[in-house]
């Protein structure tokens, strides 16, 4: 049944269902929405800090604004849950029935009011320049706005499209959520003149916004509704560059949320029932990076940790942030810089070793082959999170082989267990020849038993675990138990004893192994958790090409499949014991 709370959301269909209540209305309505995002992400999980903190600006903003002949562009969009229920989605968030039906980002499929389909941070200034500059080549009138958080701003990016916006000279209003936090704590110089201007009332004569030509205004308390509208009314339709400075509170209406901003900046479903976690104290690679980094540390003071404002999801825990001191770096939500900064570290006698997740990887790949490979600086890459998931669009790891592995100098290494995974991890960041990246193994912890003794200084020697005849399998990373799964049922179905091979390596093949497969087997079978195009798979494909050796390939598809059921993708990649071994039937 509809949640309605005071009944006030429920007249809400669309922005305009706004413009005529009440203040004292609107702060009900604050109230409901609050409510109703608290109760509804913690039965689904989701960002849960971001979007409390914002209820009442994107309340004011539709409020002012024309949505959606005037464009609010978000940033990452993790803070769009209340924009949604304003615009015709609210079912989304008070109907479980309906939990599941939109994205937990902007996506313009689902609505006129969203513009841009968009995850990744430090985007929506340059957006929204690009509105405006085609609103001005067309004559056009409407007010552009681009939300920007605090955290947001030590991308690139961010840089970028404030420089480029200030002299637009049209419309455009910038607003920058500033609650004085990213994911964990934010990180850079710039933060400095922030506190400044919180300090000042935004009067310090200091100012970063001015000095790039904005006009500034401040607001201490971006929860005042009354307020907002009063400011957002005053630079609606303005001709040229503003810029609001609006200060919020991270987690806003939850206690726990407000204490602790980084813990509570996405959260699982029933984190407010103080409900213990199923994996609490279970061994996890991320908790098994933290340990190994912080021995290597304490054995060699060279050594040093780096993340991109995500720290949580690669095991550099607060505890662990605490411990390391001067071994730990959080660069910001800088991901170009996070790589050239490890380049430079390893360059001067530095060991860095610089974690980062699939989906964001992408987004330094010129630092990645500039700064990186074309000089053969010995740094280390832990790449979380490569896998085939159920994630949102915008959030995809799939991409990370095809983008790494092809980059001459790099060493990509995919180990399928925990002790290939420390092993490696020891090699990498010992070395000094080669710019190495490790995709960390997705999923729970699997161990061998036995220590892995080998040689990652002689490039890529794929290991043959187990030797058969006929049908070889080349199960890479996450896949090779896929493919041990693979081997087990092609001699339960077919008769047939599989040769079972370990490649480790992604970045090359090993071409006398691949040659000696020939005079003995009649396929080759590539199983990679992955995307195809560009992947491990199609060099296997290359190498036998010219010969009469069959090949065929498993991965995923090059697409952006949206919050589809991994079950789903693997039954339409054909990634399922079942559905490979027919496929080889058919092959044979």
């Amino acid at each position: 049944m509809q949640n309605t709370l005071t009944g006030v959301l429920a007249r809400v269909n669309s922005p305009e269902d706004l413009k005529t209540m009440s203040f004292d209305e609107l702060n009900l309505l604050a109230d409901e929405i609050r409510q109703t995002i608290i109760k509804r992400v913690n039965v689904t999980g989701g960002h849960f800090g971001p979007n409390l903190g914002i209820v009442e600006a994107t309340i004011a903003l539709h409020y002012v604004f024309n949505s959606p002949v005037d464009k609010i562009v978000f940033d990452v969009s993790h803070q769009c849950y209340p924009h949604k229920m304003l615009t015709g989605r609210k079912e989304s968030y008070t109907n479980p029935e309906k939990y599941g039906v939109f994205t937990g980002y902007t996506a313009p499929e689902e609505s006129p009011h969203d513009f841009f389909k968009i995850g990744h941070t430090s985007t929506s200034v340059s957006l929204a320049t690009g509105l405006a500059k085609a609103r001005d080549l067309n004559g056009g009138k409407e007010n552009i706005i681009a939300l920007i958080g605090d955290g947001s701003l030590s991308g690139g990016e961010a840089y970028e499209g404030l420089n480029n916006a200030a002299v637009l000279n049209s419309n455009i209003i910038v607003i920058v959520n500033d609650n004085d936090m990213s994911i964990a704590e934010n990180q850079g110089g710039l933060y400095q003149n922030l506190k400044l201007l919180r300090d000042t009332n935004g009067e310090a004569e200091c100012n970063f916004f001015k000095s790039l030509g904005f006009d500034y205004h401040y607001i201490e308390d971006g929860h005042n509704i009354e307020k907002l509208v009063e400011l957002f009314s005053k630079v609606k339709d303005s001709n040229h560059p503003v810029l609001i400075h609006m200060h919020t509170i991270k987690g806003k209406g939850v206690q726990q949320a407000e204490l602790d901003k980084e813990s509570f900046h996405w959260i699982i479903p029933g984190a407010l029932d103080n409900k213990p976690s199923s994996g609490a104290g279970a061994e996890s690679y991320d908790k098994l990076t933290a340990d190994f980094i912080t021995k290597k540390y304490q054995e060699d003071k060279s050594v040093v940790a780096i993340s991109p404002a995500t720290p949580g999801v690669t095991g550099f825990s607060k505890d662990f942030r605490a411990k390391a001191g001067m071994h730990y770096a959080d660069v910001g939500i800088a991901e170009e810089h996070a790589v050239a900064f490890a380049s430079g570290i390893a360059k001067n006698g530095g060991k860095p070793v610089l974690g980062i997740m699939s989906s964001f990887i992408q987004r330094a790949y010129d630092q990645l082959s500039q700064d990186l490979a074309l000089n053969s600086n010995p740094a280390t890459i832990l790449v979380f999170w490569g896998a085939i998931t159920g994630a949102d669009a915008t959030h995809l790891t799939t991409f990370d082989i095809p983008l790494i592995s092809n980059i001459p100098n790099m060493v990509y290494l995919a180990p399928a267990t925990k002790e290939e995974y420390l092993r490696m991890l020891e090699w990498s960041v010992d070395q000094k020849e080669h710019p190495v990246a490790i995709r960390v193994p997705f999923g729970e912890v699997i161990s061998s038993g036995m220590e892995d003794k080998t040689d990652y200084s002689v490039l890529n020697k794929f290991k043959v675990e187990e030797q058969g005849s006929d049908v070889a399998i080349i199960g890479l990373g996450n896949f090779f138990h896929l493919g041990a799964r693979v081997k087990n049922l092609l001699a339960e179905k077919l008769g047939i004893s599989a040769t079972l091979i370990n490649p480790k390596f992604i970045t090359g093949i090993d071409e006398e192994l691949l040659e000696s497969l020939k005079s003995s087997h009649k396929l080759v079978i590539t199983l990679e958790d992955g995307v195809l195009d560009g992947g491990f798979g199609e060099k296997i494909a290359r190498f036998y090409g010219t010969s009469g050796m069959k090949v065929l390939n498993f991965g995923a598809k090059k697409e952006f499949p949206d919050r589809v059921p991994l079950e789903e993708l693997y039954e339409r990649y054909h990634l399922t014991p079942e559905l490979i071994v027919e496929d080889i039937e058919a092959c044979l």
